[in-house]
Order: C-alpha cells, then sequence, then structure tokens
C-alpha cells in the first residue's frame, strides 16, 4: 500500500478573485450608509427634502420679482425643479461615490469587500434616494400650483439615467484621484463650482446669445436639463440634446476610473 493512500483529502481551492460584488457586502454597505448619512441625525431624510425645496423656493420668489413668467410654462416652482432635481441627482451622486473609498476604508481591509461594493453601496442608496425626493418635490408641486405640464415618463427617467450615469463615471473616476491626489479635490471643489449657474437651471439654452451657447453645450448638465424639461412640457423642444455626448463622457469617465482603482486601489488603501 502506498503512502499516497493515506494522504489527507485535498482542500479545495479559489480559483481567482470572484467577478462580481457581492450583494450581501453591497447590503450592508448600503443600511451602515443609511444610519451614518441619514440616520445620523434626527430628520436626516427630512433635509434631504427640505434642501431642494429651499433652494426652489428662493429661486421662483426671486424670479417672480422680476418676472411674470418664467421662461416655460406658468409656474416658478415647477420650472425650477424642472432643472434643480436632476442637477443634484449628478451633484450629490459624484460627490458620494468621490468619497466611498474613504468613507469605507476601514471595511475594505476585509477580503470579502471590494472598492466595486463601496461603489455601488452608495450608487444605489443615492439614486433611490433622490429618485424619492423628486417624486414627493413634483408631486408636491403639481399638488399645490397650477403647473399645466404634461408628464412624459420615459423622457423624465431618461434624465434621471443620465444624471446617475454622469455621477457614478465621474464619481468613479475622481474616487482615485481624490485618494491618490488629495489637493485635487479642493481645485475640483473651486472648479465646478460655477456649475449651478451655467447648468440652465433657471434660463433656457436657446436664450443664451452665441458664442455662449456654443460653450455651454460642452456641459453634460445643460443636456440632461433640457430633456427633463422636455418630460414636462411637451411645447419645448430640446434639439441640442445629445445622449451620445453624455453616455460617451460618462462611459469613458467609469471605465478610466474603474481600471486605475483596480490597478491601484490596493497601494491607495496602505497610505
Amino acid at each position: 500500500m502506498s503512502s499516497t493512500d493515506f494522504a489527507p483529502p485535498a482542500t479545495p481551492t479559489i480559483s481567482g478573485k470572484r467577478s462580481f460584488p457581492s450583494a450581501r457586502a453591497v447590503a450592508a454597505l448600503i443600511l451602515r450608509e443609511m444610519a451614518t448619512g441619514y440616520g445620523r441625525s434626527p430628520g436626516g431624510y427630512i433635509w434631504a427634502i427640505l434642501e431642494p425645496v429651499g433652494g426652489i423656493v428662493m429661486l421662483s420668489l426671486a424670479f417672480s420679482a422680476i418676472m411674470r413668467a418664467p421662461a416655460l410654462g406658468i409656474s416658478f416652482p415647477m420650472f425650477y425643479a424642472t432643472g434643480m432635481m436632476p442637477f443634484l441627482m449628478y451633484t450629490d451622486l459624484q460627490g458620494k461615490i468621490a468619497s466611498a473609498l474613504n468613507f469605507s476604508k476601514p471595511l475594505l481591509a476585509y477580503p470579502t469587500v471590494t472598492f466595486i461594493d463601496a461603489i455601488l453601496g452608495r450608487f444605489i442608496l443615492e439614486v433611490m434616494t433622490k429618485l424619492l425626493v423628486s417624486y414627493i418635490v413634483f408631486g408636491g408641486i403639481m399638488i399645490l400650483y397650477d403647473t399645466r405640464v404634461t408628464l412624459d415618463f420615459p423622457k423624465i427617467f431618461e434624465s434621471f439615467a443620465l444624471a446617475a450615469f454622469l455621477g457614478l463615471g465621474l464619481g468613479t473616476l475622481m474616487c482615485y484621484v481624490f485618494t491618490r491626489f488629495p489637493l485635487f479635490q479642493k481645485a475640483w471643489g473651486i472648479a465646478t463650482k460655477p456649475l449651478f449657474i451655467i447648468s440652465c437651471i433657471f434660463f433656457l439654452y436657446q436664450t443664451i446669445p452665441e458664442p455662449y451657447q456654443g460653450y455651454l453645450w460642452y456641459n453634460p448638465l445643460v443636456h440632461i436639463v433640457g430633456l427633463m424639461r422636455e418630460g414636462f412640457y411637451p411645447t419645448y423642444d430640446a434639439t441640442y440634446v445629445s445622449y451620445t455626448y453624455v453616455l460617451s463622457i460618462s462611459g469613458i469617465s467609469l471605465t478610466l476610473g474603474l481600471l486605475l482603482l483596480k490597478r491601484f486601489h490596493a497601494d491607495i488603501l496602505t497610505r
């Protein structure tokens, strides 16, 4: 009898890293984010609603004092809400994902949690939150005011989808850049401050004279806001909207960000 007959059974080995993020890890990160992000202070989710409502009210009061009617429709709150809600979808999502690695850094030491889990957890929670807040804001305006809008749900969802994809793409790329080069975060914050002014939230793209109109076209948020307004105002024809342009920026940013994080995330976490 050979000695191999008494050899212990071979222990199964894992042939490579998992290809997809763990649903349990993502769910746990979502619950952690809910507890720390929105549950830390009383009325956390109420503030998520009051933030856009406050901005819409201030814009409505300011511009109704100097204008008889908004650039579209008859309701100032609805006009500004159609610009602000997709804008907030992008900005809040991009900011949350950009800080995902730093926020979940202690948990990423565990082999069952990856940087993709951290990004997906924040992405799913933030998209769900912003969609719920948008539903409440738009629904409340339509109940309280005579808006005379006609909802085109496919275009509304397309606008939110593009805003979410843009936030995911640029957020993932900035997630690498911010953790690798912390000083760039301040520079990015300064550079993106004017976005609120140049994203057609309180004016229409067609009202801007050349050559500035041509410059604004390269802001992807202009396309997203224009598509949202097409979803509420059937007479508004946003022919300048380019799905290809927004998807290209989002897709390139996401691919580059994932490649850089896959290559360097281990080095970043050890800093």
